[in-house]
C-alpha cells in the first residue's frame, strides 16, 4: 500500500468517527430543546405590558437576577441577547426575548405578551395589529440592485 493511500483512509476514519459523535450530540441537544419547550409551554401566561427598550445585550449588562447568570454556561455568559426593558403593572422588568419575534417587538407600545418566567415568547398588539418589520436586504441583492440601477434596468421583485 502507498503511504497516499494510508494517509487517506486515517483521513476518512477520522472524519466518519467525527460525523458519528457530531450526530449523537445532535440528538442528545434536540431532547433537551424539547424538554425545554415543554417547561416553557407549561408555565406560559398573558400578559399586558409597554415595552420600553429592546436591545441585543451580553447578560451581565441586561440587569437579569445573578440567580439566572449564574445558571447560564460559561460559553453563553459572553453571547448577546435579544433584552427587552418592559413596565408589567408597577414594575419595570428586564425579559429575555425569543430570537423569532425580536424584530416584531414594538418600541414604546402596549402590548400583550406571553410570557414563561423571564422569557418573552409570543407578543400581540393591544390596539390594534403591530407594525410588520421590512426584512434585510443581503449583501448580494444590494449590489445587483445598484447595478441594475446603473445599467438603467428596472429591479427585480
Amino acid at each position: 500500500m502507498s503511504t497516499l493511500l494510508k494517509v487517506l483512509l486515517i483521513v476518512l476514519a477520522v472524519l466518519i468517527v467525527l460525523i458519528a459523535v457530531l450526530y449523537f450530540l445532535g440528538r442528545r441537544a434536540q431532547k433537551k430543546q424539547e424538554e425545554q419547550q415543554k417547561q416553557i409551554e407549561a408555565y406560559k401566561q398573558t400578559v399586558s405590558m409597554l415595552i420600553i427598550d429592546k436591545k441585543r445585550m451580553r447578560l451581565k449588562d441586561a440587569g437579569l437576577p445573578q440567580a439566572v447568570i449564574d445558571g447560564t454556561p460559561k460559553l453563553l455568559r459572553r453571547s448577546k441577547l435579544p433584552i427587552v426593558k418592559a413596565k408589567v403593572g408597577p414594575q419595570i422588568v428586564s425579559l429575555v426575548c425569543d430570537e423569532k419575534i425580536f424584530d416584531t417587538v414594538p418600541v414604546k407600545k402596549e402590548v400583550k405578551a406571553t410570557v414563561s418566567g423571564i422569557y418573552l415568547t409570543s407578543v400581540k398588539g393591544l390596539r390594534g395589529s403591530l407594525p410588520v418589520p421590512e426584512k434585510k436586504k443581503g449583501w448580494l441583492k444590494k449590489k445587483v440592485e445598484k447595478l441594475q440601477e446603473k445599467a438603467g434596468a428596472k429591479p427585480l421583485k
